[in-house]
């Protein structure tokens, strides 16, 4: 299966797609699909409603984006991959006031596979611009990987000036303390993962917080995992020069809690 794009419920042409390669305006939410359903799709569709409205003055209904989704699935069972992206050619650089309800960009891709081997982590002193937003300007989200790779990393782990951890380039960080899970408090964004996490782990025990969390505090925790959309959990061998101890079985512990919530049909 390769990626299949609709604009507006429409197979994209070149020249649809011509503003919006040429601009990076605009923000998306991506979800893993499974037979027509999705986990905390409320959670995209919110994300969805509250990108229209900060970055084009509109709203796209729900209904409508529930219809684009499904002229993306064109009725596929099974597991995929499905981005919505958000953006208007009625607005450009050189004209960025218009109001208008933005235009709806769906790319149809296959699944994606979890993140399952340990990851090591370079902490990079970066945030992402207007961080509550998942926009479409990733420029500094690819360096910041990129860099972290090619020193021979997995993955960045962004800190503030004061060593401050907030997120990593696609994924929110949690820390583990005994039995409950600490989630950093910085400016990021807020991760449909972590979301159906926190949804899940009351029910198996485990407790929930958030607060600074600073490199200098990567002692007091016994473990540390990452979580998007499509890795329910992932271990943490290390964050620069300091090793994390085996996340298992708080890993499958962690997926169940994911796993406990229902998909939501699109």
């Amino acid at each position: 299966m390769t990626a299949d794009m609709q604009i507006d419920g429409r197979p994209a042409s070149a020249a649809d797609l011509g503003h919006f390669a040429l601009s990076n305006y605009g923000a998306f939410t991506s979800m893993q699909v499974e037979d027509g359903g999705v986990r905390g799709l409320d959670m995209h569709l919110a994300r969805l409603d509250a990108e229209a409205v900060e970055l084009f003055g509109a709203p796209v209904p729900e209904a409508t984006l529930r219809e684009r989704m499904r002229q993306a699935l064109d009725g596929r069972s099974g597991r995929v991959s499905l981005r919505v992206n958000l953006f208007s050619d009625a607005v450009s650089l050189r004209a960025p006031e218009a109001v208008v309800e933005p235009r709806v960009l769906t790319t149809l891709s296959p699944p994606a596979s979890p993140l399952t081997t340990p990851l090591r982590l370079q902490s990079q002193v970066y945030a992402r611009e207007v961080a509550h937003l998942k926009h479409a300007a990733t420029f500094g989200l690819t360096r910041a990987r990129r860099q972290a790779v090619l020193a021979g990393f997995d993955d960045a782990l962004f800190v503030d000036a004061e060593g401050r951890i907030s997120e990593g380039s696609i994924w929110n960080i949690g820390f583990v303390q005994g039995e409950t899970v600490i989630w950093p408090e910085a400016p990021m964004l807020a991760g449909t993962g972590q979301a159906l996490l926190q949804r899940g782990m009351a029910d198996l025990g485990l407790d929930s917080e958030t607060r600074p969390v600073r490199l200098s505090d990567l002692a007091v925790f016994d473990a540390a995992f990452i979580c998007n959309s499509a890795t329910p959990a992932c271990a943490v061998a290390a964050i620069d020069g300091h090793p994390f101890g085996p996340a298992e079985p708080l890993i499958s512990r962690l997926i169940d809690a994911w796993r406990s919530n229902p998909c939501q049909a699109i």
